[in-house]
């Protein structure tokens, strides 16, 4: 189930949050071995916790202030839970954390699990994406709704996209973060956009994102000047967007100046370089916040592909950067989404990147809420 129906019929008392808890990780039991997803596994304490969830709601009814009761969620690396306050209030119940890259793994690459190296749900021999490899992997795997993430990259987008799952990386600024860089985020994985709404409602404390008036317009992108991606990524990044564009949901514009950003590649290193010189990368933040903002007075969407491959094998991605179409959205600020956008010719799935201005996450939610409901409906 989505974390939305849990926790509606938690709250409605048709289930038990101990019970979907105890389900969960029983999930976790039998598909972890495999999957490789979790770092740590928190029975006993999710057990517990979910029980106390189950106890306020006998005393209290559906509890309103509970909108997430329930809901087993997973959160990034050992101190995740440092940043998951805000969901343990909403009545979620942590299960676990996730694997991120280990010692010597590139960082852009796989995760390390408690029993071994993270595999993609979709191909044991291809990589899940990362860092935020064992959120996307349970999340894409159903072991858990939900998962938290962080971007500074592309950390949450990328393994997003090879998963198959929804990924939002915030506004830069707009959540707490330990980065002293400003580079990296909180973001989510989510089975659904409804789902990821759910997440940032709670922690931006923010109504239900509104349908916006539709069609949204929207410029696309093919490698935003540099990226060079390869072509199947950009087919299927493509027939997304005629997807949308079918469905009612944009509508493409032609912006008056080609989007063509300046690689932000050598700037991200920079920033993230201890005793390097920040100038030229202040240089070319400025450059690229002005022709972002250029577009952006041209339409409300910048639409590209998440990655510039398909899932590469665990042996790493070579000389190739699955983070050439994301980390400029960290260097920028910008929030960022991935939309799953089908599936490449080795069964694996790939994205839609979706960028709005800044604090405009509610638009880019609502927009691939509508894109779901309609693929459905």
């Amino acid at each position: 189930m989505s974390a939305t129906a849990i926790a509606a019929r938690v709250r409605a008392r048709e289930l038990r949050a101990a019970d979907v808890v105890a389900q969960a990780l029983d999930r976790i039991r039998r598909a972890d071995p495999q999957l490789c997803a979790f770092i740590e596994v928190w029975g006993e304490e999710a057990l517990r916790r979910a029980g106390e969830v189950d106890a306020r709601l006998d005393r209290r009814g559906a509890d309103p202030s509970l909108p997430l009761a329930g809901v087993p969620v997973a959160v990034k690396g050992r101190h995740g839970l440092r940043s998951a306050g805000p969901l343990l209030a909403a009545g979620a119940v942590a299960v676990g954390a996730t694997s991120v890259p280990g010692p010597g793994a590139p960082w852009q690459t796989w995760g390390l699990g408690a029993r071994g190296r993270t595999v993609n749900p979709w191909r044991a021999d291809r990589t899940p994406g990362g860092s935020s490899a064992g959120a996307a992997a349970a999340v894409a795997a159903g072991l858990v709704p939900l998962a938290t993430g962080s971007d500074g990259a592309g950390s949450v987008r990328i393994p997003a996209a090879w998963c198959g799952v929804a990924g939002l990386k915030t506004t830069a600024g707009r959540l707490p973060s330990a980065d002293r860089t400003g580079l990296a985020v909180p973001g989510v994985l989510a089975r659904s956009a409804v789902d990821a709404a759910s997440w940032w409602q709670v922690v931006a404390g923010e109504p239900e994102p509104a349908v916006p008036s539709l069609p949204v317009t929207a410029a696309w992108s093919a490698d935003l000047g540099f990226a060079g991606p390869d072509p199947e990524p950009v087919a299927l990044g493509r027939a997304a967007v005629e997807r949308l564009v079918a469905a009612g949901v944009i509508r493409l514009v032609r912006p008056r100046v080609p989007v063509r950003l300046m690689d932000p590649g050598p700037a991200w290193l920079a920033l993230r370089t201890p005793g390097a010189d920040p100038a030229g990368a202040h240089r070319v933040r400025a450059e690229n916040n002005r022709r972002l903002a250029a577009l952006f007075a041209d339409a409300e969407l910048l639409l590209t592909p998440t990655t510039p491959t398909a899932p590469h094998g665990h042996d790493g991605p070579g000389d190739r950067y699955s983070t050439s179409l994301t980390w400029a959205f960290n260097l920028s600020g910008h929030p960022a989404l991935n939309l799953p956008a089908g599936f490449g010719g080795d069964g694996c799935p790939a994205g839609l990147q979706l960028v709005a201005r800044h604090g405009r996450e509610a638009l880019l939610l609502a927009v691939a809420r509508e894109a779901e409901a309609r693929a459905t409906g």
